[in-house]
């Protein structure tokens, strides 16, 4: 994972990348003058014809609403961590994932066709 920071214009943004995902986090002005936050997931997908698209998520989130958000996001973490522990159990995130089929074979002793 890369973390990365920028300002720009007094406006503050941070990136993080995650293999195929990055996460854009940035404070923004409203017209009022405030700031509020944006938090972008872009991942990369490529079309049929191979073409590289990206797909965006965007949540909107303001002041009044940063604690309870916290909250929640921190209870979140908290339990997923106690009940999975920090370790990533998916082979799929292995860089040597075969994916299933061929995991399934090769446990076996069953050659492929």
């Amino acid at each position: 994972m890369e973390e990365k920071e920028n300002i720009r214009n007094e406006i503050c943004s941070r990136t993080l990348k995650t293999g195929s995902r990055t996460y854009f986090f940035d404070a923004r002005e409203t017209r009022a003058g405030d700031y509020y936050l944006t938090i972008t997931e872009s991942k990369k997908t490529f079309s049929e014809t191979g073409e590289i698209t990206y797909k965006k998520h965007k949540i909107y989130l303001y002041k009044e609403d940063f604690a309870k958000f916290k909250s929640i996001l921190d209870n979140m973490i908290r339990f997923i961590i106690n009940e999975k522990g920090e370790e990533v159990i998916s082979e799929r995130h292995q860089k040597d994932f075969k994916g299933q089929s061929q995991s399934f074979n090769q446990n076996n002793n069953i050659k492929s066709k």
